[in-house]
């Protein structure tokens, strides 16, 4: 068993999920959904492969306003 980091974010009527460890995202009409999708899509992006994935040690998420 691994364990993987995501973030998670609405956009439209969709949950987008975006794996930290390696660059892999999918997306669900659900929370669960989009999780769910996310950790089979990684298991694909994974199999019969043998990539490390990155450690994260801390999880920061910001928003700021910008001039553009």
């Amino acid at each position: 068993m691994r364990t993987i980091d995501f973030v998670l974010w609405k956009e439209d009527r969709y949950y987008v999920a975006q794996c930290l460890n390696v660059d892999v995202s999918s997306f669900g009409e659900t929370i669960a959904e989009a999780i769910a999708n996310l950790k089979e899509a990684v298991e694909l992006y994974l199999e019969g492969e043998e990539v490390a994935l990155q450690e994260i040690d801390e999880i920061m998420i910001g928003r700021e306003k910008i001039r553009a």
